[in-house]
Order: C-alpha cells, then structure tokens, then sequence
C-alpha cells in the first residue's frame, strides 16, 4: 500500500529539449499522429510540409515560466459551497484549494528531488463533456421517475460550461509544478453525449473555435422537458411549482432562451488530441443500432416520449443496466409501443446518429483544425481500416498512445479487440527506448464487456485486466489516462515483469466537481520520475447571480446547479490522494 504525505514544491528547472519541442513549430509540440490498421506494423505520418506549415503559423507556445503556475488550479482555489447553507440549494463561492499529496507506493521519495527534476512533458486532460442536445428525441429524461438522477437540472448548459473549461486552458501559462508549456490538451471520450450529429458539431466547434448555437428543432421555441408543464423536471421559466423548485431550485425567467441562444467558443490556444467513448460510439451510449431505420427516423422525426410511469421506467432501467438488449431490439419495442404517448416536435435531419466512420471524418474536417493537428490524432488510414486508436510524439522522450475501448457489440462498459491489442504491444515495443503515457476512455474495472464485434466477430475481445497485464510487460509505460466513471481515481499497477505505472482516472464536466486535469512528467535525476496532477475547473466564477444570463452566467450557473442535482453522487472528487499528486515511479 503507497503512503501519502502533503508536500510544497519549489521551482524546478525546465528540461531544454521539452523547451524547444514547445516554442518551436506546432507541429513538433503537438506532435506527429500515427494511424496504425490493426495488422500492420508500419505508421502513417499525417503532418505533411503545407499543414505543418499551417501548424506553425496558428500557435506559438509561450516561452516557460521560470516559476511553477498555479493561478486557476485547485491548488489556488476551488468552487466550494457556502458554509450554513443546509440542506436545500446551496449556493457556490471561492474556497480554499487542495493540497498536493505524494504517493511512493511504485517508487521512494528521494529528498532534494525539488531542485533536480526537469521537465519531460506536460498536458491537459479533459474527459466526458457530454455535451447535450436536450430537445433529442431519443433521450431518456422519463427514467427520472424511477430514479431522480436520470436527468440532471444542468444538461442545458453543457456548450457554455465546456467553452468556459477551454477558457480556463487557455488562461494557464505554464505548467503548475514545472512552469513548462503545455504540449497539448487530450480529450478521453463521451465529448458528446446521444451519439447526434448536431452534438459532435458543437463538440467540434468548441474545441476549434467558433460560433455554436446550442439549439436543435424549431430555433424560435424550445421543444424539450424544461418548458413541458411535466412537474418532475425543473421549468425553470414558468411558475409552476415543480420538484425541483420546492428542493429549493430558481424561477429563471429567460433562462431557456439564453441557454440556446449562440455563443462563442475561442477554441483552445494549444494542439488537442480526441480519444472516442461509448457515448461517442453508439446511441445512448449502449446500443450497436447503426443501420436501424426507425431508431434513426426517431431521433431525426417529429415525436418524442417526455414521461413514463415509474414502474415502466424502473423495467427499462434494469434492462439498460443489465446490457441484456445490446441492439437496442427490446428498446425499439418499448418506443413503439409507447408511441401513443410522444408529444409533437420539430423534425431535424442533424440529430441523426453519427457512425464511428462520421466520427473520423468530422475530425479529419479542415474546418475543425484549430491549431491542429490535422484530424487530431486521427488519420485517413484510420477511415480506410474502420480504426479509432492511435499514436503520436509527445516529445522528444514521450509518446502518447489512444485507444478505442468502445465494444462495437453494445453495451456501455468496454473491451478491446485482440487486433488493437497486438497492436498495442507493437508499438510499445517499437518505441521501447521513448516512455508511453496510454489514454482511453474506459478504466481497467470497467472493461468487462467482451460481446463480439458484429463487423469482426473473430476478433477476440478482451477485458482492462488483460490490458493492465500488457502494460505491465513493458518498463517504458508511465500511465494510463482515463475517464468514463465520472470520478477522480488514481491506481498503482505492478507488472509481473518489473514494470509499474499509475492508472489516472479524471471526473467529468458534467457531474460537479466538473473538472479537468494537468499532468506532468519529470524526471528526478536520482533514478525516479514523478507524474504530478492538478486540477482545474472552468473559468467560470464560482458564486453565481440569477439575474446574469449571458454566457459566462450561464457556465457559473452550470457548476452550482450541478452540485444541486437531485440524487448527484458526492464522492465524484475522490479522496485527497486522487486529486493533486506527485505519483512516484522508478527509472526503467
């Protein structure tokens, strides 16, 4: 078992090559993307000289700091309820920060360290964004009836509090423990959440930069639950007094009207990579239903199912929990059969489903380059192979490696096929003399879905212990990056082979605490490495004004009704060693 102890860093010296990597051209910060096809060894590079050109000329790096930067980091300060304020709504203000905490369970802690290390590396991880359009007609809000948290209060605020977390990357100037510049920001999956095309635009759009109007349907009248007169959801416009509002929840008036309005994304300032989740892959997150005519003329038509007696809602719950219908066949006998019962909405061909293939595609769009790279991490050898998994340069000692734990089978909990795995272990191997830092959107724990691929129903499945097995083989990997259980988590793995390396699991941004994490790598001169990670939230203001509907109201508005959502787990942030670490490991 590692031992925790809380610790205060002074400043460390930057390494020179991750300095030139970061204030030379993009697309050596950034890095170059390699696209593999499962059974062949050899990489594509996507960086060609006129995009690299193109790269270069959209950002460049700021030179490091020669301090550790901590302002808009969880160290500094956090969103904090108000203390007094019992226990109906509470209301958010500035509070105090999270001290880091050292975990030397893979390696001791050697003192002096402090003034030795040098930077390797450093990044941003942002994980499940979710990112709602709340007037879908395939979204499952009338489960609220047989469990509160099946729709949450701030799902309309999704676009506003995902650009004020790119406002908040943007604004940090250097790394907090190092003060290096930042390579890159990865995104670990669930960026939208109903698998909709006008999702994945908004998606696109607010990592980019860009205008977005989070709005589907009829633009000049919100169509979804919020305005429905149905008492189980918050109406936060109308008077009547619904469930939410006797927990103590605001009369907003306008507030639909400001939540669909257009906004304006900066885009981030730094290159970002995409990792694909369940939500990213499949409608709801859970069926393998691409190709069905009715699923898709639901989700693009004129009806939609807004209530449901809760002993229905209590059958259909269990049967999505019980992953027993990965088609989604029962799903469309229980739509159909409650057809009498879906109120009238506007028909809109962009809340169609998007394939894993649309998926790729949308990224590879030049319209959505940002500062790049090109297809953020995704290439056409990943469109021509049906691949969603990658890897790319970090720097000069780092690479970084994405896979895709979506189970093309169905269900909400991953797998990964014996193609990508061979794959896995190739490239680690190729790259032997680099360390790896692995992302995915599922954990360890939660990939134990093994239903055969329909598209390669040869193709073995296998679970995050066979994962965690291979990267254990293989002295070079650092970490796996994670999301998906909305939760802070961090674990060490010991291989059987000496090799160690620490599972980094990050909350989402759409449960509170809503947050987002930096991740540095140093090394220690002394035969360690250290992997620091701090939180951040969005820029948005911690205290909140009902009268302040603008966009930036609207994100601070996001994070207090999230903490207020009915039935929200309070353990989402972890314990103190899951948050602000320094993770120890030994030089392999």
């Amino acid at each position: 078992m590692s031992r925790t102890r809380s610790t205060t860093g002074s400043a460390p010296g930057v390494h020179r090559r991750s300095v030139l990597a970061a204030t030379a051209a993009v697309a050596v910060a950034g890095g170059v993307g390699y696209g593999l096809r499962p059974d062949d060894a050899a990489a594509t590079a996507t960086t060609g000289t006129d995009e690299a050109a193109a790269l270069a000329s959209s950002r460049r790096a700021p030179a490091a700091p020669l301090t550790p930067y901590t302002r808009g980091t969880t160290l500094a300060a956090l969103a904090t309820p108000r203390s007094g304020s019992g226990s109906g709504y509470r209301r958010l203000a500035d509070g105090p920060g999270w001290d880091r905490v050292v975990r030397d369970g893979l390696a001791a802690a050697r003192s002096g360290r402090e003034g030795r290390r040098t930077a390797l590396a450093a990044f941003v991880q942002l994980t499940d964004l979710h990112l709602i359009d709340t007037q879908h007609p395939l979204r499952l809000e009338y489960l609220r009836s047989t469990d509160v948290h099946a729709w949450r209060p701030q799902e309309a605020l999704t676009v506003q509090g995902a650009i004020a977390l790119v406002e908040r990357v943007n604004a940090l100037r250097g790394a907090p423990v190092t003060g290096s510049p930042l390579h890159f920001a990865m995104t670990t999956g669930d960026n939208t959440d109903n698998n909709a095309r006008t999702e994945l635009e908004w998606f696109l759009t607010v990592m980019s930069g860009g205008r977005v109007t989070p709005n589907s349907g009829d633009l000049r009248h919100y169509e979804g639950v919020q305005n429905s007169g149905i008492t189980q959801y918050w109406q936060p416009d109308a008077a009547v007094r619904d469930a939410d509002k006797k927990r103590g929840f605001p009369h907003l008036d306008g507030f639909l009207t400001a939540a669909t309005r257009e906004v304006r994304s900066p885009g981030l300032n730094l290159p970002w990579y995409s990792t694909v989740g369940n939500h990213d892959a499949m409608p709801l997150g859970c069926y393998a239903s691409h190709g069905d005519s009715y699923l898709t003329e639901l989700a693009v038509g004129g009806r939609k199912l807004m209530e449901l007696p809760a002993a229905e809602a209590a059958e259909l719950q269990t049967a999505l929990k019980k992953a027993d219908d990965p088609e989604g066949a029962l799903y469309r006998e229980f739509l159909e059969a409650h057809a009498r019962s879906m109120r009238s909405v506007t028909p809109d061909e962009q809340r169609a489903p998007f394939t894993p293939a649309d998926y790729l595609k949308a990224h590879l769009d030049a319209a959505h380059l940002g500062p790049g790279p090109h297809g953020h991490g995704y290439t056409t050898a990943n469109v021509d192979a049906g691949t969603q998994y990658y890897s790319f340069r970090i720097s000069d000692d780092v690479i970084g490696i994405s896979l895709d734990t979506t189970d093309p089978g169905g269900h909400y909990e991953g797998s990964i096929g014996a193609g990508q795995l061979r794959w896995l272990e190739r490239t680690l191997k190729d790259n032997a003399d680099s360390y790896a830092i692995v992302f995915s959107h599922h954990t360890s724990e939660t990939m134990d879905n093994t239903r055969p691929d329909p598209a390669h129903p040869d193709d073995q499945r296998h679970t995050g212990a066979d994962v965690v097995a291979l990267l254990g083989r293989h002295r070079n990997v650092l970490a796996w990056v994670n999301g998906h259980i909305h939760r802070n988590a961090i674990t060490p793995h010991e291989g059987a082979d000496g090799g160690a390396f620490w599972e980094i699991s990050t909350a989402s941004h759409v449960d509170f605490p809503q947050l987002a994490r930096v991740i540095e790598l140093t090394d220690n001169k002394d035969g360690t490495l250290s992997l620091f990670t701090t939180l951040v939230e969005s820029a948005a203001p911690s205290g909140t004004d009902f009268t302040d509907l603008s966009q930036t109201g609207l994100a601070a508005l996001y994070r207090e009704l999230s903490l207020n959502a009915p039935g929200a787990r309070t353990d989402l942030a972890g314990d103190a060693d899951d948050r602000n670490t320094e993770l120890l490991l030994r030089k392999r």
